[in-house]
């Protein structure tokens, strides 16, 4: 293995991934164990495998390369590693690996007897290569030679490229994600799963699961705490009702935690799985979220009180809101047009490539006084899932360390304690080192989903094209439990209603409980659900009006002076429009509208359609987002940065990083970052929200901004020379022409005791907040014969008020629309009669592929926010939001047919053509389908 002889045997039925991870080569990743991903692929003898399904046995004799002997013996880069840095052609790095392992197989192959062209063919060459970060832009750049990043000069990093960080590491398979360490005495846990949607367990017998040889413990709901919590993790925890135990005596969904084995391995623990024997009561379920607010339908939550915060238990409510501005009903009637549909989307699988789970083990105090527990995990919320454990276990902060290595993908979906609780509880019990890795059906059943949602709009517009009245009845499927159900429906209702304007507005909205698995946080929170609902509605009124669409929004939405207003209310106080750049993205499609020709690229026979869609998202969640930073002087003149937030391909250690650098006056390369882990810092709400650069960018601004006034004050005070005369470079301060290098600065802190001259820290509440704006258009095709659909062109257009990395900020952009055209297109998590998941695989669950993901054209606002750290605003997960009504836009004027479901299937666009053409009915006949 990458020239080095291994002679030790694996075990029977042992596969090359697990074999090669156990020698401690962990550039070698798991994403799916069925060979559909591409994150383990390893060269044997030169050809490309995916070593999850490659038995190690089959090795024997042979050489096998790993990402890690990519490179020459002397540790010059492979020409494949340098592309992929120099393009910054990844974003978490989870896969990078695998597209590495198949370009270089590739190019070695190229112009050889054996070359089928497949390197001229991307498409092709990465169909068993999966990435849900890029799309796809940045890795074939790599690919094709194409430099992006740059070398920023000492002071001006922001609004230039720097490459990220952990790009060298990254490339090397040398980065650490969350279970590439080794940990001695390490024990395996393997959960057992309810097969019901919901029962009673009247006993569980243990006995013959612990007399599996390896087996060390068994833990059911005798053993857990009775304590009631969410899994959902938010600063404030009263958002989320108290719904969930760590084991449970009653199941709500086909997939709940039951049991959990703890053993020397895997194997070991799954056939503990096995052998436990489990007596349950069934009892009346249901899955669809209207049935369960009806009377008589079973009630999931029976018993639980006023203090778990249920909205409503004997309903399976589980959170409503409901609100009014003006009167709709007088809104409507003075409208020349009322446009009335209900819309659905679907459950969608976060599919990030590193799937959930967490190590936790005990480690010494510092102070040498005794031991604390510290968990390694795949979070984006240390610091709260810190304060989660501790209140569940009685444990006080001290005792408890958080920490996480890169993250291998979230989109939301790491917001959650799914795997920290009961790992936890292991390891007390055992006082041992315990791991718990979801495989990737448990990804699909025993994780989250995005929420569904079935809403009822109607809007109404005067003959001049201005809104009169939008109204909305909202309901959203939340699941067995209520995990992020009430916030996700807030923020859905909320800015979507907000950016446009209309005298009357009224919503009525539901998050109710069902006997399915448990959605949760996704990207866009919401937002893109009721979106998708509303931006279709818009483009039915414009037809209405006959009124070109981009008018009808150009009329009535807000203005940069307007307040930011919903009819819930709740939250918007601390909303403010701090920057306006929803008039450039309008204009921007308006321009691709005006010079596009992409429809003569059509086949014969095809029909063509436009249609775009806007939105608007805040730039944090209400209520308070907190971030601390602390930067430091170092002995050698570089700088030591702080922070708690988490990096999962959000690109915010780069950004935190220019951010100091330009503060100090220096270089990107003289800063070091040590992030995610509650030792760094005091606290961190966590990576979501979009916050990573608006609210812990803050805090990093702040305290390199002190840091460098700090080292002028003390440069003044050091050398007797007025301080405004004292001038911090990359790596001396100038005083007056005399020049003083940084370590000379660090020593003469420490020799005159005042480390703190040397060091500042920096804290940011989120508050108050702003909006960014996107905007999306596309041109399709559709052939009316198969219900194949190609896009001819896509044009997204962002206000992420000043791009801080130009490269990255893009990056965003072009993943979030990637992966919304796998929500908006294919992309369903499937469950049957009884809820249970019927789409546990990559298989089956299609993922976009290089195939399937259009060039994105991405241009950018030129804004410059007040609010914002240097004029900045958020752009992770609004790309996300516009992508499917404007697909489904565009889908209209091409076919004459409104689809109000989402997936947009090709078999249900034949079907709707098919039928519609059986019926002889013209197109422009055609309201709905």
């Amino acid at each position: 293995m990458n020239d080095q002889p291994f002679d030790s045997a694996p075990r029977p039925g042992q596969c090359l991934r697990t074999y090669l991870r156990e020698c401690g080569w962990f550039g070698v990743k798991k994403g799916c164990d069925a060979g559909d991903c591409g994150a383990c692929t390893v060269h044997v003898d030169g050809v490309p495998v995916h070593s999850c399904l490659y038995p190690a046995v089959r090795a024997e004799g042979r050489s096998v390369t790993t990402v890690e002997g990519l490179a020459a013996p002397e540790g010059e880069l492979h020409s494949v590693q340098k592309r992929f840095l120099d393009a910054q052609g990844f974003q978490c790095g989870f896969c990078t690996a695998g597209f590495l392992m198949t370009t270089a197989a590739l190019e070695a192959e190229h112009g050889t007897e054996h070359d089928d062209g497949k390197l001229d063919d991307l498409p092709r060459a990465f169909k068993g290569n999966l990435c849900r970060c890029t799309g796809y832009r940045a890795i074939e750049d790599a690919v094709r030679g194409v430099q992006h990043t740059e070398r920023p000069r000492a002071g001006a990093a922001v609004g230039r490229s720097p490459a990220a960080p952990a790009g060298p590491r990254v490339v090397t398979g040398t980065a650490r994600y969350t279970f590439d360490v080794k940990v001695s005495g390490l024990l395996h846990m393997k959960v057992l799963r309810s097969p019901h949607p919901h029962a009673r367990i009247v006993s569980i017998d243990t006995s013959e699961a612990l007399r599996v040889p390896g087996v060390r413990a068994v833990l059911t709901h005798e053993d857990a705490p009775a304590t009631l919590y969410s899994s959902a993790r938010h600063e404030h925890p009263g958002v989320d009702p108290d719904d969930t135990r760590v084991l449970d005596d009653t199941v709500r969904f086909a997939g709940q935690r039951v049991a959990a084995v703890v053993a020397d391995s895997e194997r070991d623990a799954e056939e503990g799985c096995r052998r436990i024997r489990v007596e349950y009561s069934q009892l009346p379920y249901v899955v669809d979220a209207e049935e369960a607010m009806a009377p008589g339908a079973p009630v999931l939550h029976a018993g639980k009180g006023p203090e778990t915060r249920i909205a409503r238990v004997e309903n399976n409510v589980a959170a409503e809101v409901h609100g009014e501005i003006g009167c709709v009903d007088d809104g409507f009637a003075e409208a020349a047009v009322v446009y009335e549909e209900t819309f659905r989307t679907q459950r969608v699988q976060h599919a990030s490539l590193e799937t959930h789970g967490c190590v936790a083990y005990f480690e010494p105090k510092e102070n040498g006084a005794g031991e604390r527990l510290t968990i390694r995990s795949s979070t984006q919320t240390p610091f709260l899932t810190r304060r989660a454990i501790c209140a569940l276990y009685g444990l006080p902060e001290d005792e408890v360390r958080v920490v996480a290595g890169l993250v291998g993908g979230s989109f939301g979906g790491k917001q959650e304690m799914l795997t920290e609780d009961i790992v936890t509880l292991a390891a007390l019990k055992l006082r041992r080192p315990v791991k718990l890795e979801y495989t990737r059906a448990e990804q699909f059943y025993g994780a989250t989903t995005r929420h569904p949602f079935t809403i009822g709009v109607k809007v109404g517009a005067r003959q001049d094209g201005t809104l009169s009245a939008i109204q909305m009845r909202v309901v959203s499927n939340t699941g067995a439990y209520g995990n992020h159900g009430p916030a996700v429906l807030c923020t859905g209702v909320g800015e979507s209603f907000a950016m446009y304007r209309a005298p009357h507005k009224k919503v009525d909205a539901f998050s109710v409980y069902t006997n399915v698995v448990p959605a949760g946080a996704f990207r866009g929170y919401g937002l893109s659900q009721v979106t998708f609902a509303l931006e279709s509605a818009m483009d039915e009124l414009a037809r209405r009006l006959g009124m070109d669409p981009l008018v009808l929004r150009e009329r009535n939405i807000i203005r940069p002076d307007e307040h930011v207003l919903s009819p819930i209310g709740e939250g918007e106080e601390d909303l403010h429009i701090a920057s306006y750049g929803l008039d450039q993205c309008l204009a921007v499609i308006r321009r691709a509208v005006a010079e596009d020709h992409s429809a003569d690229d059509a086949p014969e026979g095809w029909v063509t359609g436009q249609g775009a869609a806007l939105t608007m998202v805040a730039t944090g969640p209400p209520g308070g987002h907190y971030a601390d930073a602390a930067i430091s002087l170092r002995l050698d003149g570089t700088y030591d940065l702080a922070v708690g937030t988490a990096e999962f391909g959000n690109g915010t250690l780069t950004v935190h990083k220019q951010i100091a650098a330009d503060a100090l006056h220096t270089t990107v390369d003289r800063i070091t970052i040590r992030h995610s882990d509650t030792d760094a810092v005091r606290h961190d709400t966590g990576a979501f929200g979009s916050t990573g650069t608006f609210v812990a960018g803050k805090a990093v601004l702040l305290a390199a901004e002190e840091l460098a006034e700090r080292l002028q004050g003390f440069a003044a005070r050091y050398t007797g020379v007025a301080e405004h005369r004292c001038v911090l470079g990359s790596e001396t301060v100038d005083c007056a022409g005399r020049t003083l290098t940084l370590e000379e600065l660090h020593e003469a802190a420490h020799t005159d005791c005042a480390p703190e001259a040397v060091s500042a820290q920096g804290h940011w509440s989120g508050s108050p907040r702003s909006v960014a704006f996107n905007a999306h258009w596309f041109r399709i095709a559709v052939d009316p014969d198969t219900g194949e659909m190609r896009i001819l062109r896509s044009v997204h257009a962002a206000d992420a008020g000043k791009v801080m990395n130009p490269v990255q900020c893009r990056g965003q952009v072009e993943g979030g629309v990637a992966q919304a055209l796998g929500a908006t297109l294919f992309e369903s998590v499937r469950l049957d009669e009884r809820g249970t998941v019927t789409t546990d695989a990559f298989r089956n669950y299609r993922l976009p592929q290089h195939a399937d993901v259009p060039r994105t054209e991405v241009h950018f606002a030129e804004t410059d926010d007040a609010l914002g750290p240097l004029g900045a605003k958020s752009m992770s997960e609004s790309p996300f939001v516009p992508v499917a009504p404007a697909f489904a836009n565009a889908l209209r004027d091409a076919t004459g047919l409104r689809f109000t479901e989402l997936p947009l299937t090709r078999d249900r666009v034949w079907l709707a053509i098919d039928q519609r053409a059986r019926a002889q009915i013209s197109p422009t006949e055609t309201p709905g389908a």
